[in-house]
């Protein structure tokens, strides 16, 4: 993938709950000049960077991070704070609670679905915690809520690995053959080459060729714009 492709599935991301306003003004600048799919930042900075960018949107992290909340009444009240502020997309995490995905997640799901009504939803499911059998069910749960991307995880605890991307590929062809869905993917944790880009999405298209472009398949990253441009 050359740069320009590559920039139009990233999420610039800066995740930092100390983050000054002069980082934000950085983050919005970048994003203004070189035009990613989002930046994706915590909730509470949504409102500032809404007033400086231009026409990209914005991805709020909402809830808890990178464990994420085992109350569904306080993360749909965070989503919906960071949609009143003006987030475009959520990204949240499904903290896992056992060895297979039960009632809790569904629970979960079901409010982060609701909370973040017609906006993008993106749920992240901590592969590195997980192992096969559970990464797919959670994976299957997730699709099932209707979440409109599944991510492979925060990158605080693990990275993103080449099975965990080839499982959720795998996945969402699953499902969109099952339900006749175009959902997507999102990969994240420790992705900061092009070299890892063209490694991942590789495996991905090895999947599901259809799995490309902004509404199907993101790159989580902080530091790779820097050697995109």
């Amino acid at each position: 993938m050359d740069a320009r492709r590559t920039l139009d599935i990233l999420d610039l991301t800066l995740l930092d709950h100390d983050a000054s306003e002069s980082d934000l003004d950085d983050l919005c600048r970048l994003a203004n000049l070189h035009r990613p799919a989002s930046v994706c930042v915590f909730s509470q900075h949504v409102s500032y960077i809404s007033e400086r960018l231009e026409g990209v949107d914005i991805s709020a992290v909402a809830a808890g991070f990178p464990v994420g909340s085992n109350d569904p009444e306080q993360v749909a009240g965070a989503i919906r704070q960071a949609v009143d502020a003006g987030a475009d997309e959520i990204d949240c995490v499904l903290e896992p609670s056992g060895d297979v995905p039960g009632r809790a997640e569904q629970a979960m799901l079901i409010a982060m679905r609701e909370a973040s009504a017609e906006k993008v939803l993106k749920v992240i499911i901590e592969t590195p915690l997980l192992d096969e059998r559970t990464m797919r069910a959670c994976t299957r749960l997730v699709l099932a809520a209707g979440a409109d991307f599944v991510k492979t995880c925060t990158g605080k605890r693990g990275g993103c690995s080449d099975e965990a991307a080839r499982i959720l590929a795998f996945e969402v062809m699953r499902h969109g053959v099952t339900m006749g869905s175009r959902t997507g993917v999102k990969l994240s944790g420790g992705i900061g080459t092009l070299e890892d880009v063209e490694r991942l999405v590789g495996i991905v298209h090895s999947e599901d060729p259809s799995i490309q472009g902004p509404g199907r398949l993101r790159i989580g990253a902080s530091s790779l714009l820097d050697e995109l441009v």
